[in-house]
């Protein structure tokens, strides 16, 4: 295999790209989500000249942790970048330009898009390989199964399980109610047993499997990052459901005070997954 673009590693140029027949590349990983002018104009790019595209990660399949910005604006995300934040000076109220007149000529940059948008609500994808990043055992697998041609139907999510990480958890799972949610500051978890029953969210319920369950081994709750499971549509109505199934209903406002006690619900049920669920963006 002979790679021809990879502009992050080697130095290939954009108008490498633009040389290239369409169908001349045999497959892009496309990694990253579509937040700027730039992005999308490769990703466009990109679909034109492979024959196979493959969402490469959670923020090309999902929007990932950068789509927790559809949750504001752009100009919000701006005025706090370049004015509101503890290290800028409260006199400089300069912005980046889309375009700059310098002596060298005119200067560009990407506009940043309102909205997050998955690489396919911009363009066909053919598979979904996820993960932050993807499991590396899985990639050598998906690029096998290319190189044999023996890939599932079009559309389908490779390199991941066809269950859940919490059936393929090895950890002891009890009947229990909680009572209030703690963070990793506040509690060291048994590696043995279930954390979600030790009150320390966990994806697992609603996530994919096939990591190897790299993040539960080394005593952390999983954070979503391969993405809903089959046949769920949101990952984040379908986290609400498991933990729901797990607070203690017995006497009035015992839910409501369990949930106080969670930090960032919707950085926590949405924190990989933003753009692709049913809420897409906050309105803002």
């Amino acid at each position: 295999m002979d790679l021809v673009f990879w502009p992050v590693a080697l130095d290939f140029k954009y108008q490498d790209l633009e040389a290239m027949e369409d169908k001349s590349i045999d497959l892009c990983l496309f990694n990253g989500a579509i937040r700027s002018t730039e992005n999308r104009l490769m990703a466009e790019r990109l679909r034109a000249r492979s024959k196979l595209l493959i969402a490469f990660g959670s923020c090309s399949c999902m929007g990932g942790i950068p789509s927790l910005a559809n949750l504001t604006t752009s100009d919000q995300i701006s005025q706090w970048v370049y004015a509101d934040a503890f290290s800028c000076e409260p006199a400089n109220g300069r912005r980046p330009t889309e375009r700059h007149l310098a002596d060298e000529g005119v200067l560009t940059l990407p506009r940043l898009f309102n909205t997050i948008r998955t690489l396919d609500q911009t363009v066909d994808v053919d598979y979904y390989l996820p993960g932050c990043p993807p499991e590396s055992g899985q990639v050598w697998r998906v690029l096998q199964a290319v190189l044999s041609g023996e890939l599932p139907p079009r559309g389908s999510v490779v390199g991941a399980s066809e269950k859940t990480l919490c059936e393929e958890c090895e950890r002891t799972k009890e009947e229990k109610k909680l009572r209030r949610f703690f963070s990793l500051a506040e509690k060291t978890p048994d590696p043995d047993r279930c954390l979600l029953e030790q009150g320390i969210v966990c994806c697992g319920p609603a996530t994919r499997g096939g990591c190897g369950a790299r993040c539960i081994k080394a005593n952390m709750p999983c954070r979503g990052c391969y993405g809903a499971p089959p046949g769920v549509i949101d990952q984040g109505a379908k986290l609400a459901s498991a933990i729901s199934s797990v607070l203690e209903a017995d006497e009035p406002g015992a839910v409501d005070a369990a949930l106080a006690t969670m930090r960032d619900p919707v950085g926590t049920f949405y924190r990989f997954g933003v753009a692709a669920s049913l809420l897409r963006r906050a309105r803002v």
